[in-house]
């Protein structure tokens, strides 16, 4: 209530009471303040209410919530259920214009607000997790495929003819049908092995750029955070070639926003090279649900192509659950579910390297994953290893994967040999098992419990 609705109160409850309820009513209004004028994550979390009366007042802004609002458009926010109204706070605009997804909308100056709020929140848990060069952050409505997708529209704009993609093998689909879905040719180089760890071939990149010609090369797409045994790649030195050959640069950092150490590598190698755009999940770096990723450069001119290039206007469920949750948690939140983690994947590599001990296995060595492990299968029975898979599913364990290496997969006609393994010649049958945000000492403990019972006929 504003000042005069206060005094009016005055008159009808004690002065003393309305007092106390106008204080703390300012308090949550400075809150809100503070936020407008320092446009960054706030350092403590805020409580639901405080949430909600932001939300609130954002609405409000929005014409399908003005008072006498009529509406003659073929679009204004119409809403036929109040269960879907009140999962959406009433917001129902969406973000962006037709032509530009960073664009406000005139009918939604509250969600247009938001939407901009939530990309500086976001440039600051860049800088938070490591990035100190000034880089720009833009929220899409779309998964990690279709995101890589977008950026890769967006390098095309200024390569006219370039049309192959340089890929580091990464055995996840989504990725390499990016490329396709793009209108672009694949080129796949191979991982190479050191010891257990699949490492980026840095050699088989710079040979692929000079067969086919950097004017053709419309980027190198690399991986940092995924499926052990496989590595981070090599960022630094693949960012070098980049920058030697003009050539840019695209990195799926899917699920490396979360750790400290891959957002470090990712600054070295923007220093030492080139990185053009940064693509991460927010599902898996944020807790919210699937249907949203950040799109990052160093570069704002090519970031607003790709602003550019989202046709139509977007969803904004996926902004307001990253909105509200980087409210809820606030930096000292996140930054804590960061160092539990990564004392959870130490607990995790400890467990699950006694099990294997335990059946004659072994976690296999891979150093530069600092999210993801792996555990070898090679004393069982190779008939019977997808069978351990399935027997850890239906007993709720959910995200391991058993790669048997005998499943061979032709993706958009391109054949991949051992799916799922990153490489074509690794030669031990495994497991796999990640410690990503927000994982638990009560999934540990249950995940070891039930891999006991299912290998305890071998130990």
């Amino acid at each position: 209530m504003n000042e005069k609705c206060m005094e009016l109160a005055a008159q009808l409850v004690p002065k003393t009471f309305v007092k106390v309820a106008k204080d703390a009513s300012h308090s949550r209004e400075k809150q809100i303040e503070n936020l407008l004028i320092h446009k960054k994550i706030p350092e403590e979390g805020w409580d639901d209410i405080s949430i909600e009366l932001l939300l609130s007042q954002l609405a409000l802004m929005d014409s399908n919530n003005f008072m006498g609002n009529c509406g003659l458009g073929e679009r204004e926010a119409r809403v036929a259920s109040s269960l879907v109204a009140r999962r959406h706070y009433n917001f129902g605009h969406g973000i962006g214009r037709s032509g530009d997804l960073n664009e406000p909308q005139p009918k939604a100056a509250g969600s247009s607000l938001m939407y901009k709020l939530t990309n500086r929140f976001l440039e600051d848990l860049f800088k938070l997790m490591g990035i100190q060069s000034t880089v720009r952050c833009i929220l899409v409505p779309l998964a990690t495929g279709m995101s890589l997708v977008l950026s890769m529209m967006a390098l095309k704009s200024s390569r006219p003819g370039a049309d192959v993609v340089i890929w580091s093998r990464i055995d996840q689909k989504s990725c390499f049908k990016s490329i396709s879905s793009a209108g672009c040719r694949a080129i796949v180089v191979d991982t190479k092995r050191n010891g257990d760890q699949l490492e980026t071939d840095v050699e088989g990149i710079l040979k692929k750029i000079k067969e086919v010609g950097a004017n053709k090369v419309l980027c190198v797409m690399t991986t940092t955070a995924c499926f052990a045994p496989r590595a981070c790649d090599n960022i630094e030195e693949v960012a070098k070639l980049c920058k030697q050959f003009d050539v840019p640069h695209l990195i799926n950092n899917a699920y490396g926003l979360q750790d400290k150490s891959v957002m470090c590598r990712i600054q070295k190698a923007q220093r030492v090279g080139r990185v053009d755009l940064l693509v991460q999940s927010t599902d898996k770096n944020l807790m919210v649900p699937v249907g949203g990723a950040i799109i990052a450069s160093f570069d704002e001119d090519l970031l607003q192509t790709v602003s550019k290039c989202y046709p139509g206007r977007a969803s904004g469920s996926p902004i307001m659950d990253v909105f509200i949750t980087l409210l809820h948690l606030g930096k000292s939140g996140y930054l804590k579910l960061v160092e539990e983690r990564v004392e959870k994947f130490k607990l995790l590599s400890e467990k699950l390297r006694e099990i294997a001990a335990g059946i004659g296995e072994r976690l296999l060595e891979s150093p530069q994953n600092p999210i993801s492990m792996a555990m070898s299968m090679s004393k069982l029975p190779a008939d019977e290893l997808r069978s351990y898979g399935a027997k850890l599913y239906i007993r709720s364990v959910s995200g391991t994967r058993v790669i048997d290496l005998m499943e061979h997969k032709i993706i958009c006609g391109q054949e991949f040999k051992s799916w799922g393994s990153s490489t074509n010649d690794y030669d031990v049958p495994y497991m796999t098992a990640a410690a990503a945000i927000g994982v638990t000492d009560d999934d540990i403990d249950l995940f070891m419990k039930r891999m006991k019972k299912i290998f305890g006929k071998n130990q």
